[in-house]
């Protein structure tokens, strides 16, 4: 297991890839009780049960789709990162597809079944690997600190430390608030470890502000151990309906918009995942990275599979970042991560401690390391420091990973024209410029 992995070469060992699949896990286990809420439409009133979906089974959908991306990550590509199905992605599904284009929900998991099926073709081919490798050295680590402010923003949110306003859009939250309090100890604590070089200290950090928080009453004590098993047979195999029992449905333009949304933003969303990551572990080689392929396969596999079970499309999860920073490097830590998916099904309820509260200080620290890669980029000249910049500040003020790619790639091209160094970009560069020209017309 240990040469399968490569402990060795990246200086690893089992307690590390334990405590940082740990604490990814820790830190995404929250989609366990968002996801469910979110394709439930429980915060919608009034609609007939025939659009929402049934909560326990996605509450399964959800468990087993993030194990089997999980395994698939670290078994074939070997990356500590891990799976589940992806915020923003959820609430385009409910939301928009269901609400706003009407599209039954049986239908729209037939959608996502298309998008991973199609995701897999392209990652045969090469086609993805190939695109992610075209993208100069200087936008990768743009992309990194760019998700690292976005994820320490959301890590703000979280904690309600930063809310909004609607005077200045964003402002400073009640500092007294006993969960925003909590937030801010575990923050302190966290950053104690960190400076202090303590292995696994974003975890520790997680795991005392937990203990403090239900001491002092702010997080509650979990009503049970164990919980009853959902049935999944409301959600299982439904994608395949549409195609045998109403093909037509799938034969019409708003149909095509939701399959070719799922497939650009998860694209984009995994590409700029995965080069953070692997950044912050420092797994890429020659500006490349390493296995893309295999990484981008188990990526795919995973949307598939989630489909199948009944669940929004199953993507990279950038809180790997948090597992790598309490030392994980290999794909080890995301098997960890999966198997903790598998448990937690049987032991959902000790979930109802992750809050929110405990762990944002794990995001606002990530942050703090990914933006690092902010010293590598070439700031001293403009037409790589302007749409680096841009790449990187779209991100948490767009709030979407993708959107920030799309920015600064459009830029990317028109100053390296104007800086006259045309046979520097590579002719896939042309190619993204279109596309992102095209999603922001169709965007508008």
């Amino acid at each position: 297991m240990k040469n399968y992995f490569q402990f060795d070469e990246l200086g690893t060992n089992y307690r590390r890839e334990f405590i940082g699949g740990l604490t990814t896990f820790l830190a995404m286990a929250y989609i366990l009780v968002v996801n469910p809420l979110t394709l439930s439409l429980s915060s919608v009133e009034g609609l007939p049960d025939s659009m929402r979906m049934d909560y326990g089974a996605v509450f399964m959908a959800t468990a087993l789709a993030a194990a089997v991306g999980c395994f698939a990550m670290g078994f074939i590509g070997k990356y500590p990162i891990a799976l589940a199905p992806g915020m923003g992605l959820n609430a385009f599904f409910a939301y928009t597809v269901i609400l706003t284009y009407g599209i039954p929900w049986q239908t729209a998991l037939t959608g996502i079944l298309f998008s991973g099926l199609i995701f897999i073709l392209l990652t045969l081919t090469g086609l993805r690997e190939t695109i992610i490798n075209a993208i100069p050295e200087q936008l990768k680590y743009a992309v990194g600190a760019g998700i690292g402010l976005y994820i320490t923003f959301i890590g703000l949110q979280n904690a309600e430390i930063i809310v909004g306003n609607p005077d200045t859009m964003v402002g400073l939250g009640d500092l007294t608030n006993p969960s925003t309090l909590l937030a801010i100890f575990g923050l302190f604590i966290t950053v104690i470890f960190m400076v202090r070089g303590i292995k696994g200290g974003i975890f520790f950090g997680m795991l005392i502000a937990a203990v403090v928080g239900m001491i002092f009453s702010i997080v509650d004590l979990p009503s049970a151990i164990v919980g009853n098993i959902p049935s999944m047979a409301p959600t299982f195999g439904v994608a395949f309906e549409p195609i045998f029992n109403d093909p037509g449905s799938l034969l019409t333009i708003q149909f095509l918009v939701v399959v070719l949304t799922f497939l650009f933003v998860d694209f984009f969303d995994t590409a700029g995942t995965l080069v953070a990551v692997a950044n912050q572990a420092n797994l890429i080689k020659d500006g490349k990275l390493p296995r893309a392929g295999k990484a981008l396969f188990a990526d795919s596999l995973a949307t598939v599979a989630g489909a199948i079970f009944g669940t929004s499309t199953t993507t990279s999860y950038i809180e790997s970042t948090a597992g790598v920073a309490a030392g994980a490097r290999s794909g080890f830590a995301a098997v960890v991560t999966g198997a903790l998916f598998l448990v937690a099904i049987l032991f959902y309820p000790l979930l109802e401690v992750i809050t929110s509260a405990v762990t944002a200080p794990a995001l606002i620290i990530v942050g703090v390391l990914m933006v690092s890669a902010l010293g590598k980029i070439n700031w001293g000249q403009m037409e790589i420091a302007v749409p680096a910049f841009l790449t990187m500040i779209a991100m948490p003020l767009g709030y979407s990973i993708a959107t920030g790619i799309a920015i600064g790639f459009v830029f990317y091209p028109i100053t390296m024209l104007v800086a006259g160094k045309r046979k520097e970009i590579h002719p896939i560069m042309y190619g993204l410029f279109v596309i992102f020209i095209l999603y922001f017309i169709f965007l508008a």
